[in-house]
């Protein structure tokens, strides 16, 4: 019987993946049905994973200084809080709280919170 992933696990996976650039990798860890959040937005900024992959295939896996740093991680049940500075997007840093949602060893929501 296969061991459905843990949150912990989903979340590492996804940000080893992010920051190979290795977008199939990246996406294993997405459920089909995938919604994200750019906060304060009550609207997705993304439905479904096909949206996020043609979004990370053109606005940031293509980018070559990508990568991001992860400063702090909590785990709180089906929750992962990971606190990052994403570089390669803009001149200097992005510092980003991103909370993701895992169920059934999958993110299925995610919520992007950017200091200003």
């Amino acid at each position: 019987m296969k061991q459905i992933a843990t949150p912990l696990d989903v979340a590492e996976r996804q940000f080893d993946a992010y920051n190979k650039r290795d977008l199939e990798g990246f996406l294993l860890n997405f459920s089909d049905s995938f919604k994200g959040y750019r906060m304060p937005s009550v609207e997705p900024a993304f439905v479904g994973k096909e949206q996020l992959a043609k979004f990370y295939a053109t606005e940031r896996f293509n980018r070559p200084g990508l990568r991001a740093e992860l400063l702090n991680r909590t785990v709180m049940g089906n929750k992962v809080f990971d606190h990052e500075r994403v570089w390669g997007v803009k001149e200097s840093y992005i510092e980003m709280m991103v909370v993701f949602e895992v169920r059934d060893g999958l993110i299925q929501t995610a919520w992007f919170f950017a200091a200003e």
